[in-house]
């Protein structure tokens, strides 16, 4: 019978067994053998697989593909021997955790582990190998740089990953830390670009941070292609970093379902900029404009937004700047149950919302939809 604490499967001097070199090679992760046989056994009829007991001894000598976790992260030990393999979690270029809980805890908890996809609740075979399906998007990174984990989003996820869990849990909120990140993925799109930046976000994130990401990376883009200051630039990258903070409040039932949301579930949606400002509005660092630009950001000129159907007059430039970025954003993002949408299209999109939008802005967005 196979010992439980070794791999369950064996090992060559790559790490991965000859015969199963041409294929994708995914690690298993988990907290029981049971756990770690189910997993195994709905991947490896597409990938070449090897798998070990978090509580046993790290044997992974070649960098997967991807990394695979299922396990309980409310038990500190397992907690401890996730980051015990930090370094080669960092190096995969997909990292899937497969987690019972489905609050928003455990999945922060995930993220801030290195995950760029959790699967809460029940394990399901189709959206496992989904997830695992390289992304629709036709641009790509050469192999180096798809080994080389990108420092300034692991920082910025982990930075919504923690602003969640205070949300969730009630605790302080650690806003110099948040705008440390969001002024970490100026420097780096400044440095090398916002088209960069997208690859990046959406070779290691999905749902909800990767919107979160992609808004602020836009949104300095467009700041830059403006010609904002500096301080109006750590204005706008902070709002957008907070923009979503109330979405920690919507169950995830609704916020990561797949396809169109019923007019009851979007209600519930439409509650998080008002909960995100009621949350922020006791701490002494959020400004009245980021506190603004919280609770206004799903706005539109002609009143037809929410929560306060605020019109043209009342709504501010960082605002404006903002929902532009978001809907932009949204409309962009990959997620694993749709094909990404062209930036040519999704500004078509923008340019269609007369009305709505500013048009001036929406014009001097053009660059950063589709050349920057």
């Amino acid at each position: 019978m196979q010992n439980p604490r070794t791999t369950l499967r064996p090992f060559d001097r790559d790490g991965i067994r000859d015969a199963e070199a041409a294929r994708p090679f995914v690690h298993v992760l988990a907290d029981t053998s049971d756990k770690l046989a189910r997993v195994c056994s709905i991947l490896e009829e597409r990938f070449a697989v090897a798998g070990e007991r978090l509580d046993a001894e790290a044997k992974l000598s070649q960098v997967p593909f991807a990394i695979v976790i299922r396990a309980e992260l409310r038990d500190l030990d397992n907690i401890a021997a996730i980051k015990k393999r930090a370094g080669k979690l960092a190096k995969a270029k997909k990292r899937i955790f497969l987690i019972e809980d489905t609050s928003h805890v455990g999945v922060s908890q995930a993220y801030a582990l290195g995950a760029t996809l959790v699967l809460p609740g029940t394990i399901s075979r189709a959206k496992l190998l989904l997830a695992l399906s390289d992304p629709a998007d036709p641009s790509s990174a050469s192999s180096g740089e798809t080994a080389q984990f990108d420092d300034a989003v692991e920082i910025g996820a982990t930075a919504f990953a923690s602003m969640f869990t205070a949300v969730t849990l009630d605790q302080p909120l650690d806003v110099d830390g948040t705008k440390e990140a969001g002024r970490q993925i100026a420097d780096r799109i400044t440095e090398h670009g916002l088209s960069e930046w997208l690859t990046t976000v959406r070779r290691h994130h999905e749902g909800t941070y990767q919107h979160c990401l992609i808004v602020t990376g836009v949104a300095i883009d467009f700041g830059l292609s403006l010609g904002v200051g500096r301080a109006d630039l750590e204005r706008l990258y902070s709002a957008a970093m907070f923009h979503d903070i109330g979405k920690a409040q919507i169950p995830l039932a609704i916020l990561d379902k797949p396809g169109r949301l019923d007019a009851e579930e979007r209600a519930v949606i439409e509650t998080h900029p008002a909960a995100g400002y009621e949350f922020l509005k006791g701490h002494g660092k959020i400004s009245p404009e980021i506190l603004d630009a919280v609770r206004h950001h799903h706005e539109y000129l002609d009143g037809s937004g929410y929560p306060d159907a605020l019109c043209a007059e009342t709504i501010g430039d960082i605002v404006r700047i903002l929902t532009i970025s978001d809907i932009f954003a949204a409309l962009i993002e990959h997620r694993h149950y749709k094909p990404t949408m062209p930036r040519a299209e999704a500004y078509d999109i923008l340019r269609g919302m007369a009305g709505k939008l500013e048009k001036a802005l929406v014009t001097a967005f053009k660059p950063v939809a589709l050349t920057r």
